[in-house]
């Protein structure tokens, strides 16, 4: 018999998973986010983006500490998270790592993550307290500590997106039938991490200027967000699942991750340069001004990546 092929044949039941799994994923955005973003400007940015990578990795560490918790939670077993990192088989001792696992991947680049945000945030935290402290983060001043702090940023990046890409490999609707959810998780997790550090940086006012520079990196990771936005919505569609991922109440979720892009895609038109006469001043420019000093933007887009991930995990399951 021959007829029109299927995009994927899905036999496995929804995990159920709960709220725990929701807060590691919306977690890991931003303790990856945060310490790409800052290891960025440490290593590219200028001196004065210093305040404000510290902000970043005192962030990517807080972020962090609740991520094994709420995923031992998870498990139901708290106590046998060891489990997952060491082979139990009696008469056996060895790690347990499957590289063929994404599940495994993930728990070990967690944890190696988990090595370098800690490093990092102790540095940072020598250097604001002063005196023989300063030492510590003096120490990565250095060429070793710039490369301890880019492979961090790495390892950064791939925790922000691994969640997106362990959804897509599985077999459930929905989540299978895109490959656009790891890139979607990190574009999401670096915008929302962006506008972590805008609310950060605005508790120092010599970072004021990183604050600027946060606002604007905020608005290219809406946009690619709304892009990716776009061709998971097109790729489900073509599968024949949209429904179900839009299915219900989930919609209203969609609604709001799609409000809470628009200011950061609005003050992105004023960054471009403006032709103006004295004393005038050009609408993308007064666009970029009233969103600054907004502190409800920043809030509306991480509750845009909370209600991302909300939907896209338990769209999936309904």
């Amino acid at each position: 018999m021959v007829g029109l092929p299927l995009a994927v044949e899905h036999f496995a039941g929804p995990p159920h998973w709960e709220w725990y799994i929701w807060g590691y994923f919306f977690l890991a955005g931003l303790t990856g986010g945060c310490y790409a973003l800052a290891a960025i400007l440490r290593l590219w940015g200028e001196p004065s983006d210093e305040v404000a990578a510290r902000l970043g990795f005192y962030a990517a560490f807080g972020s962090l500490i609740l991520c094994p918790i709420l995923l031992s939670i998870d498990l139901g077993q708290p106590l046998r998270f060891w489990h997952m990192m060491t082979n139990t088989t009696p008469g056996v001792t060895a790690a347990n790592f499957k590289s063929w696992s994404p599940m495994s991947v993930g728990v070990w680049a967690l944890l190696v993550y988990g090595f370098f945000a800690t490093v990092t945030f102790l540095a940072a935290l020598g250097k604001d307290l002063g005196g023989g402290w300063a030492r510590a983060g003096e120490a990565m001043d250095g060429v070793p500590g710039r490369v301890f702090v880019l492979v961090g940023g790495l390892l950064g990046l791939f925790i922000a997106s691994y969640t997106g890409v362990l959804l897509s490999v599985s077999n459930q609707p929905v989540w299978s039938d895109t490959w656009s959810l790891g890139g979607l998780f990190l574009a999401s997790g670096l915008s929302g991490s962006a506008a972590l550090m805008t609310l950060l940086v605005r508790r120092r006012p010599e970072a004021a200027p990183t604050g600027e520079r946060l606002r604007q990196a905020e608005g290219y990771f809406a946009l690619l967000e709304l892009a990716l936005i776009v061709l998971f919505f097109v790729t489900v569609g073509v599968a024949g699942t949209l429904g179900q991922a839009l299915g219900g109440a989930w919609w209203l979720l969609w609604l709001l991750v799609l409000v809470s892009l628009a200011p950061p895609l609005a003050g992105l038109a004023g960054w471009r340069p403006v032709s103006m006469g004295a004393g005038a001043e050009g609408g993308g420019v007064m666009v970029s001004r009233l969103l600054a000093g907004v502190t409800w933007v920043p809030l509306l887009v991480l509750l845009g990546v909370l209600a991302l991930r909300a939907a896209v995990i338990f769209g999936a399951q309904s």
